[in-house]
């Protein structure tokens, strides 16, 4: 597998498009290092997966145009298929309902296609969100705060939050029901493998997603929580939907994210209240049972910085305003480690 981040032209082209490339802030100001992570602004990149130097090289040479093939799949695809925004690879068909075209092919020049990010069975990967499984309604609003400019990311160099906000934009009302009614009818099912460890393999980031270095070793977790592919040559290169993640996690962090979920303390509630007993999901809120660690942290974060609003996000700030970077990171880990 190559050792370095793949750069496609058409995202790149379209990021360009909607002029959310931000000025380089010099590292001086901007971070500031810790005892076992990297932070930006008191808060930790670790969920954004924007650390300093772990960045991939864009690779020279032609492209390779030959067929590829997936275990169990019936289809073939060249890589430019697979990495085509606007018509991304569908693997496996069967896996799921049809899908409407805004979720398979998106829209020119605004929009692509959901499929690309999220994958056809709306999985997703750390870097984003897994979308299977959401109710319609909170789908529906989500879009629509992602419109109003309510949601943005605490770290300004996760450039796909803006990108959704310009999707959200350019979408129809009818193309977002239809996206959330589509994700809402599939269930998410488990995905994430949650390992408690202090060592994790030496990783480099590839567009917010940490991927491990072959025979680069291994290096202390710390006060992190790392996600990485269960199949890195399939998720990256191949965008595999069935291939999930395995996210390492601190000793001990699961039992005490237990305590603080089922209890609660001064500092904080109980998630049961409003996310089920089960955190499946209760009526209009989201099931978080089984989810991703990094994107969940992320949002609690942005709730906590301010750079996340919205009808739900108000009743959630209470909540996560005197959490701890800790507190965080337990809390996602055991969330995450329940079978959804």
């Amino acid at each position: 597998m190559s050792q370095v981040e793949r750069y496609h032209c058409p995202l790149k082209i379209i990021i360009a498009f909607w002029g959310i490339l931000l000025a380089t802030v010099s590292a001086t100001s901007m971070l500031c290092f810790s005892t076992g992570h990297t932070t930006i602004n008191s808060i930790p990149v670790w969920p954004y997966g924007t650390d300093p130097g772990k960045s991939g090289i864009a690779p020279n040479g032609r492209p390779d145009t030959t067929l590829k093939q997936l275990p169990g799949a019936k289809l073939r695809f060249t890589e430019a298929q697979i990495q085509n925004p606007f018509s991304p690879a569908d693997w496996f068909p069967g896996d799921h309902p049809a899908m409407p075209a805004i979720v398979a092919f998106g829209r020119k020049p605004l929009i692509m296609a959901c499929a690309f990010c999220h994958l056809p069975n709306g999985k997703g990967r750390p870097e984003n969100a897994g979308i299977s499984g959401l109710p319609v309604s909170y789908f529906v609003e989500q879009m629509h705060e992602f419109k109003e400019g309510q949601r943005r990311s605490a770290d300004s160099r996760k450039h796909n939050t803006a990108l959704m906000a310009a999707f959200a934009k350019a979408m129809t009302n009818e193309e977002i029901q239809q996206a959330a009614e589509y994700f809402g009818s599939m269930k998410w099912t488990p995905w994430i493998k949650v390992v408690e460890t202090d060592v994790v393999p030496k990783t480099r980031t590839s567009s917010g997603m940490y991927i491990p270095i072959p025979g680069a070793g291994k290096e202390k977790l710390g006060e992190r929580i790392i996600e990485v592919p269960v199949d890195p040559y399939g998720t990256e290169e191949l965008r595999n939907p069935r291939s999930g993640f395995i996210a390492y996690v601190p000793f001990g962090s699961i039992e005490k994210g237990k305590a603080l979920v089922e209890g609660g303390n001064k500092r904080t509630s109980a998630c049961g209240v409003c996310h089920g007993n089960d955190l499946k999901g209760l009526g209009p809120v989201p099931g978080i049972a089984g989810r991703s660690p990094s994107y969940m942290a992320r949002q609690l974060y942005d709730m906590q910085q301010g750079t996340r609003n919205g009808s739900w996000t108000k009743l959630m700030k209470p909540v996560v305003r005197n959490m701890s970077e800790e507190e965080v990171l337990d809390v996602v880990a055991y969330v995450s480690s329940l079978r959804p």
